[in-house]
This record gives structure tokens, sequence and C-alpha cells, in this order.
């Protein structure tokens, strides 16, 4: 099992239309193949800051699922009207 962080940086006053497309996002999660749970977190010290965590059955389907048509469909979104930046992502083997 893994734990994937991936963070995420709005524009100023995109945060609730992120929050909101996170919802679009939770769903193709739940359908990928060896996903597991997914929780998004918001930093209390800057509120366009955001990480969401995701439990994985192994690094390859996460990396099957960003690379995956379900994937780029929930998140072109964000590229240039709600990101301020490329998101961060991070592997966490247990």
């Amino acid at each position: 099992m893994i734990t994937v962080g991936m963070n995420y940086h709005t524009l100023p006053g995109k945060q609730q239309e992120f929050e909101e497309k996170f919802a679009a996002v939770i769903g193709a999660l739940e359908a990928a193949d060896g996903h597991t749970s997914s929780t998004l977190w918001k930093d209390t010290a800057d509120d366009a800051s955001y990480l969401i965590t995701s439990e994985w059955s192994d690094e390859q389907a996460f990396r099957d699922f960003i690379s995956s048509d379900a994937f780029r469909a929930v998140t072109s979104w964000g590229k240039e009207q709600i990101l301020s930046g490329r998101p961060q992502h991070k592997v966490y083997k247990h």
C-alpha cells in the first residue's frame, strides 16, 4: 500500500470552485483500480493551499490513474482556470 500526497495551490478567489471540482475528482478516484480512499485537506495558514491524500494498493495503480483519460477529463479544467501552478505529487510507501 502507498499514500500519495497531491499538493495544489489555487488562484486568488478560486478556492470554492476548486473544492466543488474536487467532487468530480473523487468520483474518478473511486472508480480507479487500486484506489482505497482519498481526503481533501485545506491549509489553515493559506486558504488557497490544498492537499489531497490518497491511499492506493500500489504505486503502479496510482501511475496508471494519473495517465488515464478519466484523470485528464476531471483535471484539465484546473491548469489555467483555477490553479496558480503545477500540482506537486509525493508518494509515501508503507
